[in-house]
This record gives C-alpha cells, sequence and structure tokens, in this order.
C-alpha cells in the first residue's frame, strides 16, 4: 500500500485533490454517508522563518486517506496570507480548488519549474499533528507551489511526502463503500488545448486526445481535461461559467452497488456512475468506476 504513494526518481503521479469548504464537520457527515472513513480534524502548521515557532498556516483538514491517492477537505483556521487566499476561493465556491502531484523530491521540482519560466512561491516545509494506533504523531512534507494567479484553476502544487506510513495507515484506507484509488481529476474549461498545455508545461507530460477533450497521463494516475460543454453534462450544472476550473474526481471501487439508488446517480455510457457531490462538499461530482 505505501508503495503505490512513493514516487520513483523523476516520476510525477496524482497524489491528492484538495475540496475547500465551509464546515469541516458537515464534510465529514456527508463523507462518511457516502461510506468514506474520514481522518480526524488536523490544523496545518509550519516553522516561523524567524524563530522556528510552529505557527498556523491558515488552513486544516480531514482526509479520505485511499490506497492509492488521498481526498483532502480544507477549511480555514487563521487569517494568513495563505488563510485570506483560501478564504476568497470559498466566497466564489466550495469545492474543488487544489490539484496535489506527487514527487520524491519536491525541491527538485521546484528548482525545474523555475528553470522552465513556471512562477513559483517560495519552497515550503509543513506539517500537522495525526493520531496513530499508538498515539499522537507527526507527519511532514515538502511542497513546490506555484504562485497564486499562475493556474485558473487554483493551486497546484507538487509534495514529496516524509511520513508515508503514518500517513496512509492501514486504518483509514478501509472504506465501506470499496474506495480504492483516486484515478483522475477532472478539469472543465473553455480552451481544452489551452489548459492542457498550462499543465504539460507544469508536469512535463504530454497531453494526448481523449475523447473530445485531452489527457494528461501521470506515472499513476492523470488529469482530464474536458470542454466546459462535455463538463456541464457530466457534473450536471456550470460550475465556474467561462473558466477553467476542476470539477470532479474519478475513484476507483470495488463495486458500484453502493453508489446506484443515491440521489441524482447516473450511469454513463462507459459504465462508470457520476454522483454529485453533496452540498457541504461544494460544486462537483464523483465519477465512480470498478477495477
Amino acid at each position: 500500500m505505501n508503495a503505490a504513494n512513493i514516487p520513483g526518481p523523476g516520476s510525477i503521479t496524482l497524489d491528492h485533490s484538495g475540496s475547500f469548504v465551509t464546515d469541516p464537520e458537515a464534510a465529514r457527515i456527508a463523507l462518511a454517508e457516502l461510506g468514506f472513513m474520514v481522518t480526524p480534524w488536523s490544523a496545518q502548521v509550519q516553522p516561523d522563518p524567524d524563530t522556528g515557532e510552529m505557527r498556523l498556516t491558515g488552513t486544516g483538514n480531514i482526509c479520505v486517506m485511499l490506497s492509492e491517492g488521498y481526498l483532502e477537505f480544507l477549511a480555514h483556521t487563521a487569517d494568513t496570507p495563505l488563510g485570506l487566499e483560501f478564504r476568497a476561493a470559498l466566497e466564489r465556491r466550495a469545492g474543488l480548488h487544489l490539484a496535489a502531484f506527487g514527487s520524491a523530491d519536491a525541491a527538485a521540482e521546484h528548482a525545474a519549474l523555475s528553470a522552465r519560466g513556471v512562477d513559483m512561491r517560495p519552497l515550503v516545509h509543513f506539517s500537522r499533528e495525526i493520531d496513530t494506533e499508538t498515539g499522537p504523531g507527526n507527519v511532514a512534507f515538502t511542497v513546490a507551489r506555484l504562485a497564486a494567479g499562475t493556474m485558473t484553476e487554483g493551486r497546484v502544487q507538487i509534495v514529496t511526502h516524509h511520513s508515508v506510513p503514518a500517513m496512509w495507515q492501514d486504518r483509514w484506507v478501509r472504506h465501506p463503500n470499496g474506495a480504492i484509488a483516486l484515478r483522475s481529476m477532472i478539469v472543465s474549461t473553455p480552451d481544452p488545448e489551452e489548459t492542457a498545455a498550462r499543465f504539460s508545461r507544469v508536469l512535463n507530460r504530454p497531453a494526448t486526445p481523449n475523447g473530445d477533450g485531452l489527457l494528461i497521463d501521470l506515472d499513476r494516475g492523470a488529469l482530464e481535461i474536458l470542454p466546459e460543454a462535455t463538463a456541464t453534462h457530466l457534473v450536471g450544472t456550470v460550475v465556474d461559467p467561462g473558466q477553467s476550473c476542476l470539477v470532479a474526481l474519478r475513484i476507483v471501487v470495488g463495486d458500484l452497488a453502493p453508489f446506484r439508488d443515491r440521489s441524482g446517480a447516473r450511469m454513463l455510457d462507459d459504465g462508470t456512475l457520476a454522483l454529485p457531490f453533496a452540498p457541504a462538499l461544494g460544486r462537483g461530482c464523483w465519477v465512480f468506476e470498478r477495477t
């Protein structure tokens, strides 16, 4: 299980999605009702550059850990620069605002992206407290983040995890609904070629035709880029009219049965099942596919 979440040298994977929510407890209830195991609330911290004292970053999270990748649901904790940026995005809408890609060396990716002319924020080292089966613990990760406004879709970042066993604990990856993996994130855009070009530049991977959209296949996981009309049909509503945005999560499950009778569930022509997000999770949808 842990090996799937440790990228090899030079690999880029789809590490996790990030949804911005107003009420993390309401989000927890919505996720649990869908059959996901949800981790306890945890506030994120980072060292003060002058004193070294750990301070709130501005957000905290609950997570759905999968055998491959995970889903993060973030809420506001403090009016730091990051916290204020979070609040501004949440005021537009709740939902998917973050795409995180995995690397064995986020520092090297930061340098490579900067060399390719991508506008980057300073490299950062985050940590947060977690519960383990033997008591309190801590997870740490290094993050290379693109500068605010660089990507229309929101926060795009490259992450290296330093505490994989503590992150992907066995008890959190066993879901009653049979969820196994984050297969892809889906983007809605009025201009698929432009959106794909930006992500290809960041991920250093080509975009290939995929139906009426484009696909950026990674070493694990993928990014699907759909024309706005196609994405709107999938989701059942426009998420951000005329703007490239993250709109859906493709999740691999053992069986579609737990989702078939849910309100709004629709079987798609390819045998997958689309299900709108609960209101507490914002605008967007799940796409469940069988193993």
